[in-house]
């Protein structure tokens, strides 16, 4: 397969794969590191807000699901040519916006209160 052949693969499995770790990190709090806003510095995980203030995990989520994402379309890019021709491109958009759907539903409480 021509590497003009795997861009198509690699991002729609990358779209599809980041989009659904990114719920599952968000969900179980799965952060690759943890931002302190209040004294800019940069913890490995998830760690607790301090006494300065909060901590933000988004950064950490983030990279979680692009990291991984990243790893699942360099592995599809490398299955055989007949498996990667099987991949719907239309994963790169339906299941993004199906993740927004599901966002909306574990955040539901920020809108209703």
């Amino acid at each position: 397969m021509k590497s003009s052949d795997r861009l198509p693969v690699f991002v729609t499995v990358f779209a599809a794969v980041c989009s659904v770790v990114y719920i599952v990190a968000v969900y179980k709090n799965y952060a690759l590191f943890t931002y302190h806003p209040a004294t800019g510095q940069f913890a490995a995980g998830v760690e607790k807000a301090g006494p300065d203030g909060p901590a933000m995990y988004w950064y950490g989520w983030i990279a979680t699901s692009a990291i991984t994402g990243a790893f699942a379309g360099l592995f599809a890019c490398a299955l055989p040519r007949g498996l990667a021709q099987r991949v719907w491109p239309g994963f790169s958009w339906a299941i993004p916006l199906t993740g927004i759907a599901v966002l909306l539903y574990i955040l539901r409480n920020y809108f209703l209160h």
